[in-house]
């Protein structure tokens, strides 16, 4: 029986949050420590965690763009997109306060400087990716962890072991994007901490994260039709 829309928009909502707090949180708070594998797969491991505890419910996107990929599949309504969007931000946002409280009540010196996991470009990119360039990346790098979630649900074979795909897919995402812009793939993700860093004074994150929607939501539109021409071919071939 299929979950009420209250129930799949809760779930998104809480999934977002856990993605963020968690993802974002490393960054910010163990960067240093973790390094960039360390935060990578504390991205990924939220999704596997997440997939396990609403993926029956809404199927897990906690992602914008993931939803976006999926409507374009014709696997998600329209009102459903714009519902599980809604949801999303949200999460992140209500996330991305949760962390800056968390910062704000411990000895790291506030979040202007330790950050909130935000995505960047030009200075605040470690290795001063340029605009165009975090747009490319961004686009590449979602339409690859799309097509992971598109391939691994739409088969009975994979369809069980689609969270662990999904969120090992996001973790090697990560490994090579931290450096480039933090890696967003999630506009949900960009969006909170950016406004939580506006709101401390530092509009550097909010006036970039055009990037991080804009791009995220063309990978995954590119992902789509990839796996809808792989679907026709495959069609055609038999």
């Amino acid at each position: 029986m299929e979950a009420s829309p209250i129930k799949k928009y809760g779930a998104e909502c809480l999934g977002t949050f856990v993605l963020t707090l968690f993802g974002c949180g490393s960054a910010a708070v163990a960067g240093a420590t973790l390094g960039t594998l360390g935060i990578a797969f504390a991205f990924g491991l939220s999704i596997i965690a997440m997939a396990f505890v609403i993926g029956n419910i809404s199927g897990c996107h906690i992602n914008p763009a993931v939803s976006f990929g999926l409507f374009l599949d014709k696997r998600l309504s329209g009102k459903d997109l714009i519902g599980y969007w809604i949801a999303q931000f949200i999460g992140g946002i209500v996330a991305a306060a949760v962390l800056l409280l968390i910062i704000n009540l411990s000895n790291l010196g506030g979040a202007l400087a330790t950050g909130l996991g935000c995505n960047g470009y030009d200075a605040a990119s470690s290795v001063g990716l340029s605009m165009v360039g975090a747009l490319i990346v961004e686009i590449i790098l979602t339409c690859i962890f799309v097509l992971s979630v598109l391939g691994s649900t739409a088969d009975e074979k994979t369809a069980p072991f689609a969270g662990i795909i999904i969120g090992l897919t996001l973790a090697f995402v990560h490994i090579m994007g931290i450096p480039l812009t933090g890696t967003s793939v999630n506009p949900a993700r960009s969006f909170g901490p950016a406004l939580m860093m506006a709101l401390q004074g530092d509009m550097t994150a909010l006036s970039q994260v055009w990037v991080f929607i804009v791009a995220p939501l063309v990978g995954a539109a590119c992902a789509a039709g990839i796996w809808i021409a792989f679907k026709k071919k495959n069609a055609s071939d038999n």
